[in-house]
Parts: C-alpha cells; sequence; structure tokens
C-alpha cells in the first residue's frame, strides 16, 4: 500500500500546536485596509483554533 500524502493546500493554511491544537489564519485580513479599523485589524491578526467538526478531517488531510 503507496504512503499517505500530506495535503499541501491544507499544510500551508493550518499549523499545529504543540499541545495538538490546530490553529488557522482569520479572513478578511489580506487587503483594503484602509477601509477597516485598527481594532478591527488587530484583531483580525491572531489566529483562531479550528473548530472541533473542521478538525477531524483537517487532521486526516495533514497525515495526523
Amino acid at each position: 500500500m503507496p504512503k499517505q500524502k500530506t495535503h499541501k493546500g491544507t499544510a500551508k493554511r493550518v499549523r499545529i500546536t504543540g499541545t495538538g491544537k490546530l490553529m488557522r489564519e482569520q479572513a478578511n485580513n489580506q487587503h483594503k485596509f484602509e477601509h477597516k479599523s485598527g481594532t478591527r485589524k488587530r484583531r483580525l491578526d491572531r489566529d483562531q483554533v479550528v473548530s472541533p467538526a473542521d478538525a477531524k478531517n483537517l487532521k486526516k488531510l495533514l497525515g495526523l
């Protein structure tokens, strides 16, 4: 049986913490910053924990 390959698109978007949680970037933080308040930009800058419902499928894509 061949080895399982890591889904590279997922690997670029999700990182795993030391405790095994999956972290992702927030949406709306790429461009058009002149229309967004400083508070909103700082809030969007933080990474978010992936929801448990999605974590199972993402771990499978990452080969964990």
